[in-house]
């Protein structure tokens, strides 16, 4: 896998950090400059007082937010903003391994095609290079030595459904340490079925990393409750779509399928890197629609993320699996 060198849903991570009503309007600094005006005196008060309570606020663990580093559980966002309520962004999920980041540059494409269908704007500062260069300055700021979880958040700002008070969205980039389980294939297969009461629409919308998460935080739900290690979401059509973090993909007489990003799909940027690489080095791969039966009759079964790349599947329903040619992938195409 290529890496690029130097230079973690929604409504549940507006609510990691802390609602902070300010009625300051300005939006961006400059990315060496300081916060403007009143939120500039209100944020320096809160972060004098924070050394008080440094289980929730440890000065060596940070957050990048509108070209600012903050201690983390510093507020950034009023309950006005858009993004809480009405699921107004986009993010994407890096994993950073040893200052490097697999597939980059798929992430930053990803990226600027959601912000397009959003109509979404960054400052001309928020280069691929300049984001490039903050997650690993981040990375390293919060001491993380060898793998990180690295989430980029773009959501826009206060205002109603028509209105709002920036041109810009903000930017929040968080980085947390990625535990030795994420940088192998998993020992023991995972255990999946499909949750039938949400089903996924089929639009423009549908392959967005989108903050607005509804459908895969129900199916999440389900497979809580069921014990299971994760569920499959349907499409409008009654066929599978993806799973809750995570894109399907299953093998059957050596012939390696997916659905096609027009079945709802989130354009997952691992799921496009097997699709560009897997024919170069001879393996057949197809996009296919999955109603359930494809999965009855298939011979190995796998998800595909961005943080733990492959993850091979045991059991669906009753259907027992192997993982043969998953082995294979991993070692070949995901492998650290």
């Amino acid at each position: 896998m290529k890496f690029l060198k130097s230079g973690s849903h929604a409504l549940s991570d507006f609510f990691y950090t802390y609602l902070y009503h300010t009625t300051d309007k300005q939006h961006f600094t400059n990315p060496s400059g300081k916060l403007p005006g009143c939120f500039s005196v209100q944020m320096q008060a809160f972060v004098r007082i924070s050394p008080i309570f440094p289980e929730l606020h440890p000065m060596n663990h940070v957050f990048h937010f509108n070209g600012e580093l903050l201690p983390v559980g510093s507020a950034i966002i009023t309950a006005e903003n858009r993004g809480l309520r009405y699921g107004d962004g986009l993010f994407e999920t890096i994993k950073v391994v040893n200052g490097g980041m697999p597939l980059f540059a798929l992430h930053m494409e990803r990226l600027q095609q959601g912000l397009s269908v959003l109509q979404m704007k960054l400052p001309a500062f928020y280069t691929s290079e300049y984001i490039a260069e903050n997650i690993i300055d981040l990375c390293g700021r919060n001491n993380i030595q060898h793998a990180a979880r690295v989430r980029v958040t773009v959501f826009r700002g206060n205002g109603t459904l028509y209105t709002t008070d920036s041109q810009y969205a903000s930017v929040l980039i968080q980085a947390d340490l990625l535990t030795d389980a994420y940088m192998a294939l998993n020992e023991t297969g995972f255990n999946i079925d499909v949750y039938t009461e949400v089903q996924k629409s089929c639009d423009i919308l549908s392959n967005l990393k989108s903050n607005n998460y509804l459908p895969y935080v129900m199916a999440a739900l389900h497979a809580q409750k069921q014990q299971l290690n994760d569920s499959l979401v349907l499409n409008i059509h009654g066929r599978i779509c993806d799973a809750t973090i995570a894109n399907i993909f299953w093998i059957q007489k050596d012939s390696i399928f997916t659905p096609p990003l027009s079945e709802g799909c989130v354009a997952g940027v691992m799921r496009k890197y097997l699709l560009s690489e897997l024919p170069k080095t001879g393996f057949t791969i197809q996009e296919k629609l999955c109603a359930p039966e494809e999965l009855w009759a298939a011979e190995e079964v796998f998800l595909t993320n961005a943080l733990y790349g492959i993850r091979w599947v045991h059991q669906f329903g009753k259907k027992l699996y192997s993982n043969q040619l998953i082995t294979q992938l991993y070692n070949q195409f995901v492998k650290n």
